[in-house]
Order: C-alpha cells, then sequence, then structure tokens
C-alpha cells in the first residue's frame, strides 16, 4: 500500500483503533525513556526505577527519579495528536495508547484508552484522594495526611486496570481498521490487544522504523508526523 492509498483507507473507514506509543510524543519534545539519554545507568535500567518494588523500597528515590525524567508539563500535542483527537470527536476513532503524558487529554482526545495510566492524575495512597499533578511536582506527600502520593500510572510489576482491557478490547472488536503508530509494538499486554481486533479489520502501521509482526498487516514507512500532517479530518 502506497501513502495515498492508506490516506484513503483512513477517510473511507468508519471505526478506526490507534493503537500507539512513545513516538507519537516524541516530536512534542518527550523522549522515549527506553532510549533516552541517561534512563539507564550502569546499575539499573529505567524498568528498575519504574517498578512498584522500588517506589516500596525506596519512596524518595522513585519520586526524584519520576519528577526528573518523566514530567515534561509544558509539551503540547503535535499534529498526530490532534488528527487523531479530531477523527474521535467526528466518531469516527478510538484510541489505546501506552503513553502515560495526557497529551491525547490535552488534544481532547475521545473514546480514549490510556491503558498504562496517566501520570498527571495523582492520588494519595493513605486516603485515596485526587491530587492536583502540580502539588506533586512540589512534594511527595500528602498535605493532608502525610500520606505518600503517586501517579495512576501501571509501575512494572503492577497489572492493568480491568476497565481499561474491557475498553480496548471492546474498540478493537468493533474496528475496521487498525492503525498501529509509533510503537514498536513489543511490550505485552498491549501487543496482545491486537489478537482480539474483528478479524475483517484491515491493520495499518506507519512508522519510521519498518515492524516485524506475527500478522497480516500493511506497512507505511515514513515518518507519523509527515503522514498525519496529510490527512484529512
Amino acid at each position: 500500500m502506497n501513502d495515498t492509498a492508506a490516506q484513503t483507507a483512513l477517510q473511507q473507514a468508519q471505526h478506526i483503533v490507534f493503537m500507539t506509543g512513545a513516538g507519537v510524543s516524541t516530536p512534542s519534545g518527550i523522549p522515549d525513556y527506553r532510549s533516552k539519554n541517561g534512563l539507564y545507568t550502569e546499575h539499573h535500567n529505567a524498568e528498575y526505577y519504574l517498578s512498584h518494588a522500588f517506589l516500596a523500597s525506596h519512596p524518595t528515590e522513585f519520586y526524584q527519579y519520576l519528577k526528573s525524567n518523566l514530567y515534561y508539563p509544558d509539551a503540547q500535542p503535535n499534529v498526530i495528536h490532534q488528527k487523531m483527537a479530531a477523527l474521535t470527536q467526528q466518531g469516527r476513532a478510538s484510541v489505546i495508547t501506552q503513553n502515560i503524558d495526557n497529551l491525547y487529554v490535552v488534544a481532547k482526545t475521545a473514546n480514549l484508552v490510556e491503558f498504562h495510566g496517566n501520570l498527571y492524575q495523582v492520588y494519595c495512597t493513605k486516603c485515596g484522594q485526587s491530587v492536583a499533578w502540580q502539588d506533586y511536582l512540589k512534594a511527595p506527600t500528602h498535605q493532608a495526611d502525610g500520606g505518600y502520593l503517586r501517579p495512576n500510572v501501571v509501575l512494572y510489576d503492577e497489572g492493568i486496570a480491568p476497565e481499561n482491557i474491557e475498553r480496548a478490547v471492546q474498540y478493537l472488536q468493533q474496528a475496521d481498521l487498525v492503525v498501529i503508530c509509533g510503537t514498536s509494538f513489543r511490550v505485552y499486554p498491549f501487543a496482545g490487544l491486537i489478537d482480539y481486533r474483528n478479524p475483517q479489520a484491515q491493520v495499518l502501521a506507519v512508522n519510521a522504523e519498518p515492524l516485524q509482526l506475527p500478522f497480516d498487516f500493511t506497512m507505511v514507512q515514513e515518518d507519523a508526523t509527515t503522514f498525519f500532517e496529510e490527512v484529512q479530518v
């Protein structure tokens, strides 16, 4: 499929599911922590610092790591977020994302599943109350009761929220087109969601690097920003 055919498929589809990863947000200035300089140290990798075990055993260091490496509050949605959001607002699309950076929310995306949660939704682990993320970036404890604050994200060695799995599967079962974008599609259980797609759905991947996937799909090897600049909504 060439670029024109892929654009046509997007224009004609009525139930698009976008499955996205970090590559969607890198044009907004948010680095992919898997490859960002400094997130892998000589002792431990990012997965260690972003684990529930590290939170439980080193809460202060966990907080400093998140605050220093994952929060980019000044980042803004780019054309990829904007075009996807516009399609969701038309009732023609949904988004299932691995990203926890809140940019789809800022872009006013409807039908959104933040599969791994959202850094900007923070709560107190003692009382359960929601707390503004701005307060979290000032201090890791709840002013009201001294409880430890944490973002509502899925850490390594934690389970995915059942409601996120259910909604993601529901969207995929209704899809007539699945678009994989900005992800290596090797992280599970996210990548395994594709097994629940409507068997009649066409699968399209838009990625700068070619993907090797164990099912029939169409590869558009192109920078996603360039591709979505041409998407008509």
